[in-house]
């Protein structure tokens, strides 16, 4: 037989629903035998497309399309610096592409190639906001009724307000932003969730998100003050950057940890593993390098019982959300999965997410979402088609990103 050689690397961007989705299309030598990947940074795609078309391509034109950990590692090292969220998910568009045609190749979908199942289906959580209690409580009975035993509950976002000018109590001049008061974050977050048990009982998981924008000492005020209600994980309630604090947290609480979704170098995962201060691991697997580091993650922290809860946020294309079921059916250590309303439309809740069609006009194939579990379709490889037409219909645009320009109240920026 001879070799599948690579013959071209081509980036397709696109923006169904106004979010910038970037896919990496790998050709070979064999007649109709292609491969899909995701490769999305929704906020620098052009930089992430300009490594692949300039960059990628030409290191990687002529060579054996089925050597992935040898091209993985080839693209790593090649421009010696490593790491970054740009070089990573261009090579997460190239790896999922080649664990694509991978399964092309054998006949067979991603999980079966990861080591088969484990479970049939993945049980996943979704997000329930409003501005009050009583429309929240609203939101996470109706998936209650549908099935979902996870929800993840917010409030009021993640503390702040939307993006402008700035509010009552900053001082003159100060930019406009997103503000967020950060000690009433944590009160209202607290009482947020005495409100939900309240109304809902103890039968649902509930999580919940901080997105870093607490300083370390409230954070861990509020990770104590959340134990009697029982989450499943308090997320990312400390930034990556003060990460040495995350010790004190784990000790002062007994409250599960999450943490992850901003890691891009596996220095910053493996202590949080080793040394066992979390719970979960919720990395974006694009940011790390796509499907090749994520199965050896997985397998790293199942060594120390921790469980994987990879990130699933609405700025991945659908080839992102599909890498991430394959590998959590064939991993014993998952823990849940996040679903940020990928679906067909016969299952959308209106008053959440609206109509997904444009999606699955440019994505055929997603996993189906049925009673709280995902579940693949088994097509061979990642199992999701690209209409290239149907995508040319939704232009990417380069516009400034504004929910990122969080501010604290004295008007000076904070993580977001």
């Amino acid at each position: 037989m001879s070799t599948t050689r690579i013959t071209d690397v081509q980036v397709i961007a696109t923006a169904p629903e106004g979010i910038n989705l970037l896919v990496v299309k790998v050709l070979t030598n064999q007649p109709g035998l292609f491969g899909l990947g995701c490769a999305t940074f929704a906020y620098r795609h052009l930089a992430v497309q300009c490594v692949v078309e300039q960059y990628l391509r030409p290191l990687l034109v002529g060579r054996d399309a089925s050597a992935i950990e040898e091209l993985w590692q080839l693209m790593h090292q090649n421009a010696y610096w490593r790491n970054g969220p740009i070089e990573n998910n261009a090579i997460s568009g190239i790896d999922m592409a080649l664990w694509d045609l991978k399964g092309k190749m054998a006949g067979m979908p991603l999980y079966q190639l990861l080591g088969g199942k484990v479970r049939e289906g993945v049980p996943v959580y979704r997000h329930a906001e409003a501005p009050t209690l009583e429309q929240l409580c609203e939101k996470v009975a109706q998936y209650r009724e549908q099935g979902i035993r996870h929800v993840r509950c917010q409030m009021g976002g993640y503390g702040g307000q939307g993006f402008g000018p700035a509010p009552a109590g900053t001082p003159r001049g100060a930019a406009e932003g997103i503000y967020l008061d950060g000690r009433r974050y944590v009160r209202e977050t607290i009482e947020l969730f005495e409100g939900l048990r309240n109304q809902l009982g103890y039968d649902l998981a509930l999580c919940h998100d901080v997105h870093e924008r607490l300083a370390p000492a409230d954070a861990i005020h509020l990770a104590r003050a959340l134990e009697p209600f029982q989450l499943l994980f308090l997320e990312d309630a400390i930034a990556l950057e003060d990460a040495a604090w995350m010790p004190r947290l784990r000790e002062a609480t007994s409250t599960p940890l999450a943490q992850g979704e901003l890691i891009n170098n596996p220095a910053e995962w493996r202590w949080l593993i080793t040394e066992r201060l979390v719970d979960f691991l919720r990395v974006h697997i694009s940011q790390i390098g796509g499907i090749t580091p994520a199965r050896k993650l997985a397998q790293f922290a199942e060594g120390f019982g921790v469980r994987i809860a990879w990130h699933g946020p609405g700025d991945m294309s659908p080839l992102g959300h599909a890498a991430n079921i394959h590998i959590d059916l064939a991993a014993p250590n998952l823990g849940v999965q996040e679903w940020s309303g990928i679906e067909p439309p016969n299952f959308v809740i209106q008053e959440l997410r609206g109509p997904r069609g444009a999606l699955l006009d440019v994505f055929p194939g997603l996993p189906e979402l049925d009673q709280g579990y995902v579940y693949a379709n088994d097509k061979p490889g990642l199992g999701i088609e690209l209409d290239e037409r149907e995508a040319a219909k939704y232009p990417c645009e380069a516009a400034v990103t504004t929910w990122t320009q969080t501010r604290r109240m004295d008007g000076a920026l904070q993580l977001p």
